[in-house]
This record gives structure tokens, C-alpha cells and sequence, in this order.
């Protein structure tokens, strides 16, 4: 045997996903699945149920990786890396109930989001601004007014570009739009705006369906699609609002031969469905995909495996725990905010008692101005009084010596007499005089003591503010502490025919039926939100430039005006027999 050993033989790929670029070497022997792990594994995902490997073959048609096969094998591009896209290829009914891992959730938000940008799935205006505002909540988290000024939006991708041409409105005002619906999502974590946005997304009529191009035994071009509830038929320019449905649980058997596609309901007697695929590749494609969507109706209709059941355990104690840490946050940033109130309330107190402090002074020094003019008045006063007491003592005088002198004469005792009826009555009045000014000088002194009272009471409030000016106001505790922050696939080449049974268990319909009243109850729930979307699209209607309204915002404003949604739709196109509607495909 030769030492020489020969080396192995590598390939190098490189696997985009929706948030991530990943390059890895493999084997030259390595199969699909091999990789796919290797894929699953480096980001976490358990859910690997949804999603494949995509790539472009060497004749441009876009193909999903088989996983039982080696990857050298499938017809891949000769290049080195390897591109291929790590995406979803199935879609839940029910977001939030099938839905496990937060990495499921976010890696489905993510391709969801970019679908409604790249128009691959048909959005409304008002439905745009709605689920961009949960865009913005996921990555921005809580509004703040002294964080997200206007413009903060400029750089984000958040509306279809569609949107933004059909209406007369400025990016600013598009932004103003979507933030007031920002500001009401107010405390939800970025997994829960990441599940309130696929919850609305999920509702839109294009969500999860894969289109082709086929054809009745007519000739009449229409389209395919496949969801996660069954096969349906839509004429060629209306994606939104399908003619014909086919649920899974209708389904018996689905086959190809060449290009002729042909469906087998549970119900024997009634006709099979067949259409005309253009490409016999195609086929291969639209039978992966039944098969796939059915083995997902049927599991989501069955008990949860052990895994399944090990993983929801572990999601929802997970989610537990991420809620009692968001309950820790949110008490901080109540405390703070209580704490930055607080501080607000006593600044404001403090300027209130300093206003206080200033008034009184300007009291007392009034106070003090007022107490020395009536003292001024009150002497002046006693001052008059005195005066006019000594003039009355004099007149007194003057009337003795003249009564002494009386009675030299007659004469001058006449003269005396009129003399002393005057000075008399020029006596009383000046008693009457001197009385008055008497009194005016007691009240003066009473006005002088009530003074003097009043400035040794704001004297005293004075004292009494600079000493606590704070009053009994009690400080909280936070204000003078730091807040610490918290931081399936199968072989199906060849010729000849192939086909799937697709076995439904008895009691498929039952739990359908289940399901959709759930869906139902969702629906009546979300009526306050259909409120919202129909005042915001009342608002911007007078700003829209109906030239460019496409195709399809016709289709859908028709389908809004008959008050029909995505499931309403699809209950009645099912409502009748297999035969009437295999029936009406064959005449559109």
C-alpha cells in the first residue's frame, strides 16, 4: 500500500439566510441533509420542518436542495462558493400557535417582510404603515420623543415602493404616520412586534402561496397556487382572490405524466381535477410542494410528537424567563420614571416656595414702609393735639384776665362779654378740635400695633421658609440613588408517472373545522385593529394618485368594499361539491 495517501476532495458553500451570511467546506461525498444540519445547527434552529436550501441551476430555473442525495449530484452551479439561500419553503396556518423557537419567528419575519417590500406579496397602504410601524418597534424598541426625532426613518426601508408612488405624500409625512402607530406598541419586545406583524401578514391574501402557470383543457392560461390549506386557482391577472379551492383534506392522490397534473379526491364518485403544466419541471416542483404542505396539515392535526412537545416545554419556560427579566425592566423604568417625576414635582415645589419667600419678604418690606408712615402720622398727630391743648389753656387765660377787667366798666363789660361769647365758641371749638385729633391719634396707634403684628408674623413665615423649604413634602428615596440599568423529499426524476397518495386520518375534518373557528374568533377579535386601518385609510384616500393604482389595489379595494377577507373567500369557493367546482375550471 502506497504512504501516499490520497487527499479528500472538498467543495467550499455558502449559505445566505435572512439575516446572516454562512461558508462553510464540505465533503465531496456530503449529502443534501448533511448540510442542511450543518446549516440548522450553526443558527440554532430546531423548526427545520419549514425551510430548504435554494439555489439557482445551471439553466436558470430556481430549485430546492433534495437532502436524501449528494449535494454534487443535484444539478448546482459550477462555481466556487456554492451560493445557496436558506429560507422557508412552508408556511404555518397559525403563527402564534405553531410557531415555537424565537429564531423561527424572526428568521420568518424577516423573509415576510422582505416579501411585502419586493411587492411578492400585495400589501395595503394602510396595512403597509401598520405593520411598519411593528418594524420599527422591533428594532427601535419603546418611542422616545428625546431619542427618535423626525428623521430618524430616513434611512429604513419600511413601505413598498408601490405605496410610496400612489399617494401625493412626502416621506416626512409617511414617517409621521407610521410613528403614531409606533408610539401605541409601547412595551413589546422585539419577539412579540416580530409575532404581531406575521399575525396581520399572515392574514394577506398572497401570504405563503407559491404561484405557477398552468392550463385548463381549454387553453386558458391561469394561475396555481399552493398554501398551506390546499391547492387553489386563480385567472391569470388576479393573485388575490382565488375561483376554485382544493383543501388537503379533499385530497386523496396527486400524480404527473409529462406535463398533465392530475388531483384524486377523497370522494371517489366525483371527478379528478387536472391541469396543464407548461413545464414538466414545474411539476416536480408543485408535487414537492403537496406533499410537503399535506405531511403539515396532517401533523398540525395530530398530537405533538415528544419533540415537539419537549420544545414547546422549553420554549415556553424560556419565555417565562425572558418575562420575568422584561417585568424587572419594566419596574426599573417605572421607578426611574418615578424617580425623574419626583425630581420634576420638588423642582417645581422648590420654585413654588421660593416664589413663596419672595412675596413675603416683598410683604414685610411693605409691612415695614407702612409701620413708619403711621408712625410718622401718629406723631404728628399727638403733636397737633398738644398744640391745640395749649392754645385752649391760653384761650382759658385770656378769658379770666378779661373777665377781671369786666368790671371796670359797663361798657366794657358789654365788650367783654361779646368778646368772651366768641372766644367761647372759639373754646369749643377748638375742644371739639382737639378731640377729634385725640381720637385720630388713638387710631392711628391701634393701625401702628396691627402693624407691628403683621410684620412679626411675615417676619416669622420668613424663618420659617428658609428653615424647611420643602414644607412636610417627603423626598423619595430614588432621587438621590443611581438606578443601576440592565444592562421530505423523495426522488422524483424520470419519466414516466409519478405520484403521491396523500392519506387524511378520520378525524381531519373535525379538527379543521376547529381550526377554523379559531380563526374566526381571531378575526372577530381584531375588529378594533380594522377600525384603525379604516380611519388611516380614510386619511391618506384624498392624497392618492389613481393613475398609478395597479392591477391589483383595484382588485383588493373590490374585494374591502364587499366586506370579504382572505378566509371568507376561501370558505365559500369550497362550499360546493368537488364536481361543480372541477367543473367550473374546465369552463373558465
Amino acid at each position: 500500500m502506497s504512504m501516499l495517501r490520497r487527499k479528500p476532495r472538498n467543495f467550499t458553500v455558502r449559505v445566505t439566510t435572512m439575516d446572516a451570511e454562512l461558508e462553510f467546506g464540505m465533503d465531496w461525498k456530503a449529502h443534501g441533509l448533511q448540510l442542511f444540519e450543518l446549516v440548522c445547527r450553526t443558527i440554532g434552529l430546531r423548526e427545520t420542518w419549514y425551510f430548504g436550501l435554494q439555489y439557482v441551476d445551471s439553466k436558470g430555473y430556481t430549485a430546492w436542495l433534495k437532502l436524501e442525495k449528494k449535494v454534487q449530484e443535484q444539478n448546482i452551479p459550477k462555481v466556487s462558493p456554492v451560493p445557496f439561500v436558506f429560507q422557508a419553503k412552508f408556511y404555518p396556518e397559525e403563527v402564534s400557535e405553531e410557531l415555537i423557537q424565537e429564531i423561527t419567528q424572526h428568521l420568518f419575519f424577516l423573509q415576510v417582510k422582505q416579501q411585502i417590500l419586493n411587492q411578492e406579496i400585495y400589501c395595503s397602504p394602510e396595512a403597509s404603515v401598520l405593520l411598519a410601524s411593528y418594524a420599527v418597534q422591533a428594532k427601535y424598541g419603546d418611542y422616545d420623543k428625546d431619542i427618535h426625532h423626525q428623521g430618524f426613518l430616513q434611512d429604513e426601508e419600511l413601505l413598498p415602493q408601490r405605496v410610496i408612488e400612489q399617494f401625493n405624500m412626502s416621506l416626512e409625512m409617511w414617517e409621521e404616520r407610521i410613528t403614531a402607530w409606533y408610539e401605541n406598541h409601547r412595551s413589546l419586545m422585539r419577539d412579540e412586534a416580530e409575532m404581531e406583524y406575521l399575525k396581520i401578514a399572515q392574514d394577506l391574501e398572497m401570504y405563503g402561496v407559491n404561484y405557477f402557470d398552468i392550463k385548463n383543457e381549454k387553453g386558458t392560461d391561469l394561475l396555481l397556487g399552493v398554501d398551506a390549506m390546499g391547492l387553489n386557482v386563480y385567472e391569470k391577472d388576479n393573485k388575490l382572490s382565488p375561483k376554485i379551492s382544493f383543501p388537503w383534506s379533499e385530497i386523496r392522490h396527486v400524480s404527473f405524466r409529462d406535463k398533465k397534473f392530475t388531483l384524486k379526491p377523497i370522494d371517489k364518485k366525483s371527478p379528478d381535477f387536472c391541469f396543464i403544466s407548461p413545464k414538466q419541471k414545474m411539476n416536480k416542483l408543485i408535487l414537492d410542494l403537496c406533499v410537503g404542505n399535506h405531511q403539515l396539515f396532517m401533523q398540525r392535526r395530530r398530537t405533538d410528537s415528544m419533540q415537539i412537545q419537549q420544545m414547546k416545554a422549553q420554549a415556553k419556560e424560556e419565555k417565562a424567563k425572558r418575562q420575568i427579566e422584561r417585568d424587572k425592566l419594566l419596574r426599573e423604568r417605572q421607578l426611574r420614571e418615578k424617580a425623574e417625576k419626583e425630581k420634576e414635582e420638588l423642582k417645581e415645589q422648590l420654585l413654588h416656595f421660593q416664589d413663596q419667600s419672595r412675596l413675603a419678604q416683598d410683604a414685610l418690606v411693605r409691612s415695614e414702609e407702612a409701620a413708619e408712615l403711621l408712625a410718622e402720622k401718629a406723631q404728628i398727630a399727638e403733636e397737633e393735639a398738644l398744640l391745640l391743648a395749649q392754645k385752649a389753656a391760653q384761650t382759658e387765660q385770656e378769658i379770666q384776665r378779661i373777665q377781671v377787667q369786666a368790671i371796670k366798666s359797663e361798657e366794657e363789660k358789654r365788650l367783654l362779654e361779646s368778646k368772651a361769647r366768641e372766644a367761647d365758641t372759639l373754646a369749643a371749638s377748638y375742644a371739639a378740635e382737639s378731640e377729634k385729633k385725640s381720637k385720630e391719634a388713638e387710631e392711628l396707634k391701634k393701625q401702628l400695633l396691627h402693624a407691628r403684628q403683621a410684620e412679626k408674623l411675615a417676619k416669622d413665615k420668613l424663618i420659617q421658609l428658609s428653615a424647611n423649604p420643602y414644607g412636610d413634602y417627603q423626598i423619595s428615596p430614588f432621587v438621590n440613588h443611581a438606578l443601576s440599568p440592565l444592562s421530505m423529499d423523495q426522488d422524483i426524476s424520470g419519466a414516466g408517472e409519478v405520484s403521491v397518495d396523500l392519506k387524511i386520518d378520520s378525524d381531519v375534518e373535525k379538527l379543521s373545522q376547529e381550526i377554523e373557528r379559531e380563526r374566526v374568533e381571531y378575526l372577530e377579535r381584531s375588529k378594533h385593529l380594522q377600525i384603525q386601518l379604516t380611519e388611516l385609510k380614510t386619511e391618506i384616500e384624498v392624497l392618492k394618485v389613481e393613475e398609478k393604482q395597479t392591477e391589483l389595489d383595484r382588485i383588493h379595494m373590490d374585494i374591502s368594499n364587499k366586506g370579504e377577507t382572505k378566509y371568507s373567500t376561501l370558505s365559500k369557493i369550497t362550499s360546493g361539491t368537488t364536481k361543480a367546482r372541477v367543473t367550473f375550471f374546465e369552463d373558465l
